[in-house]
């Protein structure tokens, strides 16, 4: 039977000091263990419980990746659709009241 290495204990100054070198370095999990010994299991805890876990995947809603340059393209388009849609939903909604009733004359209606 295989015996189990005994766990180190960190102080939170030797935490605080391991994870500001990673930080500052840039180390990755794996280079933090050969580096200090720190398994990648509690690095990423570590960095979990003080906050300074990457997101994975989504940048978040409505965070495009190009930074300003997208956000102003994103608002162009957005404004852009704003300004057209009310014409494109009256041309198709006209089209389809002539297939339904017949051309016909439009906002003459008598009281």
């Amino acid at each position: 039977m295989a015996t189990r290495k005994k766990r180190k204990r960190y102080t939170p100054a030797q935490r605080a000091q391991i994870m500001g070198a990673a930080e500052k370095q840039g180390l990755t999990a794996v280079q933090v263990q050969k580096k200090f010994g720190v398994t990648p299991v509690t690095y990423y805890s570590w960095r979990k419980k003080t906050g300074k876990a990457a997101k994975r995947g989504r940048r978040g809603p409505g965070r495009p990746a190009g930074g300003d340059l997208a956000v102003q393209v994103r608002s162009e388009v957005q404004s852009r659709v704003r300004q057209i849609l009310p014409g494109i939903v009256r041309t198709e909604v006209n089209s389809y009241l002539d297939v339904l009733f017949g051309p016909g004359r439009r906002g003459s209606r008598k009281a």
